[in-house]
């Protein structure tokens, strides 16, 4: 299970870079830098699945839940929330550190 979360967490990490290296090249190209929300990434992924995210959040789990937090979450840069979600599955499949102190080959 460590290992599937850490290989996981760094596919994530590695599409957060080639997002943020997407969007500076792109903002290079402008003159001003403009991120790609995660919003309209998951929109162009999921075109027909995506609209239907705010109707089940908001009935089946809490209103709450959908305005003030996803609706921010929604408008962050998609390489800011790869990247933080990518660490955090490193993070928790990381291998528990060896005691200090203690002998292990007896």
């Amino acid at each position: 299970m460590r290992f599937v979360l850490r290989v996981i967490g760094f596919l994530v990490i590695v599409a957060g870079f080639v997002s943020f290296v997407i969007d500076s090249t792109r903002g290079i190209a402008n003159g001003h830098f403009d991120f790609t929300p995660l919003g309209a990434t998951l929109f162009a992924l999921l075109p027909q699945s995506f609209p239907l995210i705010e109707p089940a959040v908001a009935r089946h789990i809490h209103p709450f839940l959908w305005d003030p937090v996803l609706l921010t979450l929604f408008t962050a840069p998609t390489w800011v929330v790869a990247l933080v979600i990518g660490v955090l599955a490193m993070w928790i499949g990381r291998r528990k550190p060896e005691p200090i102190g203690f002998a292990t080959d007896r």
